[in-house]
């Protein structure tokens, strides 16, 4: 039945997604109640019902409550309404977590992750090496399905290869960084070798597999449930779906099937009208690139050469800071000037929370005046960057569709310990040029770019534009100016914290690592990351004299 709702027309020649649910939300054993009642009212749909109603009663309306016959009848009418009105944040009291293996990176990046409603811990490739034969593959047969096994095994192969080269580079590093560990190089060995997998892993496609922890609200899979007949990973995405949807009718209610809707065509989608008529005809391939290539070069025009660049912000943003401190103080300017405000808010002698590793800013009624001023930043960076990056839910971009941004051409980033690696340099371009030429091999055989672009690199350039408030760009800085950070990420946030000091010096001069907020704060040690200490004592440095290797 699941199969024909979300209209699953194909299958994949290696194993389907894996989904277990691992905790959801449900009612506590209660007196009086017995298991099988419990069971009934801890249904997803009994609880929006139950929290809906406490909107409109005298009285706190529990789940206990839909076990009387005369009050279940109206909470039935309640769930039914809501649910067609679209009043839905009662959904939102139920979460599921569920046990994700066998998904791609693809996936993850393009549909699971590319919404601000959920919350995941993913296998990282930064710390755990990718082993042989944990890749997705399409449903594809004869040459494709010939090209596509080669290009895979090319790209492991190279993994492999420029894991080992780049081992004596990072140690290089690693011990000019640690000059003392390297008088016991054994008990480093470990460390070195995630730094050159971390590196070597820009050449694996991004059909390698990963696994997850991913939670969601029943709203949430309610949203996935419409939407996940997209541009990209349609076919993918509407297998993991159909499985969540699955396990949650049969292990929590019974009856959850009826809040989900069938899956949105692709046809009724906005991409789909606004794109070119060129991706639904694979003749694209030979036409239009051309096309392509001039926007992508338009992109990059406007990012200046940076990896991002910031295109737009808030004006007066002290001004606008300044007002809003005095409405929460009920000052007037005499009192607070704009300066004094902003000096309030982002001076972490000042304001505490900031040296606070819970991130509590949000709680505090001075602190969301933060909220007030935002930047929007034009950003270039890998996919497999951008896959950590888009974790940060709070500073959300428009992402693009990757065959409106393919052009037939290797389009990549280079880690920095490769580009000053110079035998290690070209074996990297050519297992790019590999890699984006077998995608051409198969899109050329007729092969949909769905199923081609799994075998693009984790270096693909993405380009998309992000935009976030001060106080989340804030907390985002705190943990990406830190040297442990993802290099791209790590780089853009450099870019970034600049840029705003340039516009506004008395704001972006507090965007600071980790450690330089602790240090200001007055914590002690500066650094947080204990034996992951990057060895650099940053809270001595200017953002100007920031560089890094690994």
């Amino acid at each position: 039945m699941l199969q024909e709702k979300f209209r699953i027309k194909e299958k994949l020649i290696s194993e389907e997604p894996e989904v277990k649910l691992l905790a959801y939300t449900q009612v506590p054993v209660q007196e009086g109640v017995s298991e099988e009642e419990r069971r009934l009212i801890s249904d997803p749909r009994v609880l929006a019902g139950e929290s809906a109603r406490t909107c409109y009663s005298q009285k706190l309306c529990e789940p206990k409550d839909y076990l009387d016959e005369n009050h279940r009848k109206v909470t039935n009418e309640v769930i039914r309404s809501t649910r067609e009105s679209g009043h839905l944040t009662t959904r939102e009291h139920i979460n599921f977590t569920f046990g994700l293996s066998g998904v791609s990176r693809q996936v993850v990046w393009s549909f699971l992750h590319s919404h601000p409603h959920y919350n995941s811990d993913q296998q990282s490739q930064r710390y755990v090496a990718m082993k042989p034969g944990n890749y997705l593959v399409p449903d594809l047969s004869g040459q494709a399905l010939a090209i596509y096994e080669e290009a895979v095994k090319a790209q492991m192969e190279a993994y492999q290869r420029l894991g080992e080269i780049l081992k004596e580079p990072a140690q290089d590093e690693y011990f000019r960084i640690f000059p003392a560990r390297g008088r016991n190089p054994e008990k480093w060995r470990g460390e070195i070798q995630k730094k050159a997998q971390e590196v070597a892993r820009y050449v694996l496609p991004v059909a390698t597999y990963t696994n997850l922890w991913h939670t969601v609200s029943a709203l949430t899979l309610m949203r996935l449930a419409r939407t996940c007949e997209q541009y990209d990973v349609p076919t993918e995405a509407k297998m993991v779906v159909a499985k969540m949807v699955e396990v949650v009718e049969s292990e929590v209610g019974s009856g959850f099937l009826e809040e989900i809707q069938d899956p949105l065509p692709l046809e009724e989608t906005p991409e789909f009208y606004s794109l070119p008529t060129m991706l639904e005809d694979l003749d694209w391939i030979n036409v239009n690139l051309r096309q392509t290539k001039k926007a992508n070069d338009e992109f990059d025009y406007e990012t200046g050469g940076k990896v991002s660049k910031l295109i737009g912000w808030t004006s007066s943003a002290e001004r606008v800071l300044g007002i809003s401190v005095r409405a929460v103080l009920g000052a007037k300017r005499y009192d607070i000037d704009n300066l004094e405000a902003v000096d309030l808010l982002l001076n972490p002698m000042r304001n505490k929370l900031l040296g606070e590793v819970l991130n509590i800013t949000k709680m505090s009624k001075l602190s969301r005046a933060l909220e007030t001023v935002s930047y929007t930043f034009a950003k270039k960076i890998s996919h497999t960057a951008d896959s950590q990056d888009q974790r940060h839910r709070m500073t959300p971009a428009a992402r693009p569709v990757l065959s409106a941004q393919y052009t037939g051409e290797p389009d990549y980033i280079t880690p920095a310990l490769i580009a000053v690696t110079p035998e290690v340099e070209g074996m990297y371009r050519d297992i790019m040029e590999k890699s984006f030429g077998a995608v051409n091999k198969l899109l050329s055989l007729r092969v949909p770019f769905e199923k081609a672009a799994y075998l693009l690199p984790n270096a693909l350039a993405i380009r998309f534009v992000e935009q976030g408030t001060l106080l989340n760009l804030h907390h985002k800085d705190r943990l990406r100016l830190c040297y442990n950070a993802q290099e791209e990420i790590w780089r853009a946030s450099i870019d970034e914290a600049s840029q705003i000091e340039e516009v506004n010096p008395e704001i972006g001069k507090w965007l600071l690592p980790p450690c330089t907020v602790r240090r200001e704060a007055g914590n002690k040690p500066y650094c947080p990351e204990g034996t992951r200490f990057c060895g650099v004592p940053v809270w001595n440095l200017k953002k100007e004299d920031y560089s890094r290797l690994i």
